[in-house]
């Protein structure tokens, strides 16, 4: 019994002894049973080891950029917006919102808006060079649809949204704007005269490229001889004041350059050379023509300075037709259409408004492929015995296009008439109003036509252009850029030219030839 006793003792000593010296081990962190050894004292017991201080964390997994991407390591402060921005002359986007979207895409739908210093970016359509785009030649009777945008439009989101929409609807060209009568410059152009730029326009050739793949021809319009800026930021290239010596003011404004002046002419030819190289389809000028408003006697122009004793009077139409001359032989060999806006009450073929404008409609033809007539019937105000000319679309665009037909029969020209697209001066204006333009247009012997809205707002024409198009034949032939067109219908036969009056466009006045009576008169360019 004694022995037993000792032995039951000692085994109870040595648990307790092995108890507390576990417990001191716990203590120090050096051991931790786990769960299943305290439920069974008999299992196997796992020492856990504290890790390594000294060894580096795993690298994280570098991003590698597909092919025709790049990739980008964000700075601090960098957002997708901003780098879209610094990125989009190296991509083939047109807008850096475009870009954004495209960068978020890329990055697994990459939410928010600010990077992270350091985060890696992949840069999705990356160009191995700059985009050089070629010209898609279309005869002179190409059959255009189309509406224009301003230059802002042209290089915004909104305004690709536009293109597409028109695309959509029936339309197979944009008419955009390089220069307006601003001056301003919307590309990219080194010359010297082009001083005033805002790059609205950041690739012309990227968005010429986007205009073909969509199968649209490209015009790009210039306005030609009224330049505010220009004019402004070199005084010398300005019509002068026979009374002052100083710059001469239409109505009190600035904006006219000398059209004779050699150097303003060269100035815009070697603009619309750049953009013929630039891949556009075709090349348009508008404001081509002298100032037909202000004090035109007080108005002194380089050609008269320039050979005062020449035998014969040289007149402001012979200098459009010259510089016109000059044009279309440096255009047309590159196979780009050159397209002339003119006014839609030239084709009454008053004295007062050709000696004044310089717009010889004859002479002119003979220098471009198209002629543009802006026969907007709301400004035809005071013409014809009609009081609401804006609600006669039929009679107005009937009587400008017989007219215009039979003083250019001879000269294979294309009339491709600017139509309506805005309410001003009418009550009627509708997809109805449009439909009634386009359709007597083509019956009097135009082929195509151009839309112009001021806000690039196409409402009612989006609605008329699918009707249009399903009445195949009766409203246009409906041709596409790179598809040969149906044979064209007889050209109706155009009606003799009423004889020419004297009545005001705008006022409605009766006018004379005289200076006096024409500076009531204003001839709207849109």
């Amino acid at each position: 019994m004694s022995q037993f006793r000792l032995s039951k003792s000692g085994f109870s000593i040595a648990s307790v002894a092995a108890f507390l010296f576990r417990l001191a081990l716990t203590g120090f962190g050096l051991f931790s049973p786990p769960a299943a050894a305290v439920q069974n004292p008999h299992g196997v017991q796992l020492v856990q080891v504290k890790a390594d201080p000294t060894k580096k964390p795993e690298p994280p997994v570098p991003v590698i950029a597909p092919p025709g991407s790049d990739l980008y390591v964000a700075q601090r402060g960098d957002s997708i917006p901003s780098v879209a921005r610094k990125y989009l002359k190296r991509t083939k986007y047109l807008t850096s919102t475009e870009l954004a979207g495209a960068i978020r895409e890329a990055n697994h739908n990459r939410q928010g808006v600010f990077l992270k210093s350091g985060e890696q970016i992949i840069i999705p359509g990356i160009l191995e060079g700059p985009i050089v785009e070629k010209t898609v030649p279309v005869a002179r009777d190409f059959e255009v649809r189309a509406i224009y945008l301003t230059g802002v439009m042209a290089g915004s989101d909104h305004g690709m949204r536009i293109i597409r929409h028109w695309r959509e609807v029936g339309g197979n060209a944009v008419v955009f704007d390089i220069k307006d009568s601003d001056g301003i410059v919307n590309i990219a152009f080194d010359h010297p005269l082009a001083t005033g730029q805002r790059h609205y326009i950041s690739d012309l050739p990227k968005l010429i490229r986007f205009l073909h793949s969509e199968n649209m021809h490209a015009i790009a319009r210039i306005a030609i001889f009224r330049d505010e800026h220009l004019v402004t930021s070199h005084p010398e290239l300005a019509v002068k004041s026979h009374r002052t010596g100083e710059s001469w003011r239409e109505n009190g404004k600035l904006v006219w350059t000398d059209p004779s002046n050699p150097k303003v002419q060269d100035y815009d030819i070697a603009l619309a050379k750049f953009v013929a190289q630039s891949g556009v389809d075709e090349v348009q000028f508008d404001y081509v023509r002298f100032p037909a408003e202000g004090d035109q006697k007080d108005a002194v122009f380089n050609y008269q300075t320039e050979h005062p004793d020449h035998p014969t009077k040289m007149q402001r139409s012979e200098v459009i037709a010259n510089f016109l001359d000059r044009a279309y032989t440096q255009i047309h060999p590159t196979g780009v259409l050159l397209s002339l806006d003119v006014f839609g009450v030239m084709a009454w073929q008053r004295p007062v408004d050709l000696s004044h404008t310089g717009q010889d409609i004859v002479a002119m033809a003979k220098h471009c492929d198209v002629l543009s007539p802006m026969i907007y019937p709301s400004h035809f105000f005071g013409m014809d015995g009609i009081a609401h000319p804006g609600d006669a679309p039929e009679h107005f665009i009937g009587e400008s296009m017989d007219r215009f037909m039979l003083i250019t029969k001879d000269s294979g020209v294309v009339i491709r008439p600017w139509l309506q697209a805005f309410a001003w001066r009418t009550k009627t204006y509708s997809p109805k109003y449009v439909e009634v333009q386009i359709e007597v247009a083509k019956q009097k012997g135009g082929i195509g036509f151009l839309f112009w809205n001021a806000n690039n707002d196409y409402s009612k024409p989006y609605t008329a252009m699918p009707e249009m198009r399903a009445a195949k034949g009766r409203y246009f032939r409906g041709d596409e850029v790179g598809v040969k067109p149906e044979p064209a219908p007889a050209t109706p036969t155009a009606s003799t030219a009423a004889p020419a009056t004297n009545t005001n466009v705008e006022t409605g006045t009766a006018s004379s030839s005289s200076d006096s009576g024409h500076r009531a008169q204003k001839i709207w360019r849109h």
